[in-house]
Order: C-alpha cells, then structure tokens, then sequence
C-alpha cells in the first residue's frame, strides 16, 4: 500500500478582532492573504509583499507584524487586530483620529498599517524601548523622549508613495500626548483609591 502523502492545508482558528474563525488554509497562506481573501478584511493593504513597505502591518498579541512575512497557520492561538478591530464603535482609536485631524494621509493607501504601527510604537515608547535613534539607552535613563527623530525611526518601516511623513509625526505626536495624559490620569485615579481605602 503507498504512503499517505502529507496533507498540504490544515484547519485553524484565527482569532481577530477578538472574534474567531475557522478556515482550512494552505500551509503557505499568509496571514495578509488569509485576511483579504478569505475573510474579506480588506482594510490591511498588499504593498510589496515582501515585508518592505508596512502596509500590512497588524498587530500580533499587541506587537506590530507585516502580515505579507507571517503565515496564517503560524497565528493560531495569537491575538490579531487589524485596522477594521481599532474603533470602539462609533468612537475611533486615538492614533484613527490624529490622523485624521492632521490629515496624517494622502491616497490612503498605506494608512491602515501606518495607524497598526503608530499604536505600536507608542506603546513600545512608554514600555522604555530604545531604537536606534535613542542617544542614552541605559534602563536608569527611563523612555527617551518622543522626539520628531525618534518617531521617524520608530515608524521607518512604514512607507508613504504621497510622502505625508511631516502629517504623520505629528498625528503620532498628538496620540503619544494623549496616551501619557490618559496614562497619568489613569495613575491619579489609582492613587485615589489606594488613599481613599488606606483612610477607611
């Protein structure tokens, strides 16, 4: 009797957008092409397909990806969030609105990923991750501050054809803002507390 050759798809629960699905996908499916073509989440774009433009970007278990680079089978059991997963309903992501305020885009084109890699990068920044534009990366040192160089090296793996880079660092400056108020707010209100129950 001839060997079974081995099957070339598999059966995955994607979870996105903190919903999941089911599909059967080829094991050379990316993530990019399991989100646009199967699950019609057409919002994160295929640039170069080669992990050089970010137009793909999502993000992983909150960390930045080029989707085009991960394959789907790969992302079974991952939290994965999309531009189409950023608003709270009618309410947009900080980062959504910043962008648009300060018309952070032209065409459009490579927006979805360049908003994925803003949420990631502000986050990156108040975790106290250095990048290669950071001058003192000593831990003691603490988050660099969130420089227009610092942004821009940050966010280099992003690429805009329209070349609205100058909008988009200030739309990530204005997010950053308003992430470290609501961040020391948030503070306060523990403090508050810890207080209010050391009191009684």
């Amino acid at each position: 009797m001839a060997p079974v050759p081995p099957s070339t798809s598999s059966a995955v629960t994607l979870n996105i957008n903190g919903e999941k699905h089911q599909l059967t996908v080829d094991h050379r499916t990316t993530l990019l092409d399991a989100l646009r073509e199967r699950l019609d989440l057409t919002g994160t774009k295929k640039g170069c397909d080669q992990g050089q433009c970010g137009a793909c970007t999502v993000l992983v278990d909150g960390r930045r990806a080029v989707s085009c680079l991960n394959l789907a089978v790969a992302a079974e059991g991952r939290e994965i969030t999309t531009i189409e997963g950023m608003a709270e309903g009618d309410r947009l992501h900080p980062v959504q609105q910043a962008f648009l305020d300060l018309d952070g885009y032209q065409c459009g084109y490579c927006t979805p990923g360049q908003i994925c890699s803003a949420i990631a990068v502000i986050e990156e920044h108040a975790a106290g991750w250095p990048s290669a534009a950071t001058e003192d990366i000593r831990p003691e040192a603490g988050p660099p501050p969130l420089t227009p160089d610092e942004i821009r090296e940050r966010m280099s793996g992003n690429l805009c054809r329209c070349g609205a880079y100058v909008s988009i660092v200030q739309a990530v400056t204005r997010a950053a803002e308003a992430h470290q108020a609501a961040a020391q707010d948030d503070d306060r209100a523990d403090q508050d507390v810890t207080t209010e129950e050391t009191a009684a």
